[in-house]
């Protein structure tokens, strides 16, 4: 049984365009509002993951971030669909020194667990580089799944037939 599927954001949720925080740069990956509100119908939490090292950098600050997941919250509710949780890690070992939540450290994965009461072993990830698979794996997750483009939509649908919520 999944309860939870979280999602990286950049290359998963939308493309990839390096230090996105500006929503005139954002573009949802095919599939992706589709996706979340196929998480959101069957009952399991749609929640985001993502390494925000801009942050860090100073090319960004936390509240512009947060803007921008407001924005793809408004996106959603369009469709009738929303994400349950944003984490990010706004850290950079080069930057900031070393931190726990930063994939591939399982620790954004892990609070949200412990905030939203899931039991990893009833989570799936979703991401599109080996760090996030890292990540679902240290956390315990039951799986973590390299997204390599396509439709996100189908790819979801693919793996919850694997674990019927």
């Amino acid at each position: 049984m999944i309860q939870a599927i979280f999602f990286d954001r950049d290359g998963v949720l939308n493309e990839e365009v390096g230090y996105l925080w500006e929503v005139e740069k954002f573009k949802w990956i095919d599939g992706a509002r589709d996706a979340i509100k196929f998480c959101n119908g069957r009952g399991l939490l749609a929640i985001v993951v993502t390494n925000q090292s801009g942050i860090a950098r100073g090319l960004y600050t936390a509240r512009e971030v947060d803007k921008l997941h407001d924005f793809m919250q408004k996106s959603l509710a369009e469709v009738g669909a929303h994400i349950d949780g944003f984490y990010y890690c706004p850290h950079h070992p080069d930057f900031s020194g070393e931190c726990d939540c930063r994939k591939p450290k399982p620790g954004l994965i892990l609070r949200a667990c412990e905030d939203f009461n899931i039991n990893p072993a009833q989570a799936i990830m979703f991401g599109d580089s080996e760090r996030d698979i890292e990540a679902a794996k240290a956390a315990g997750l039951r799986a973590g799944i390299l997204f390599a483009g396509g439709n996100l939509l189908e790819a979801v649908k693919v793996h919850c037939k694997e674990g019927e919520p």
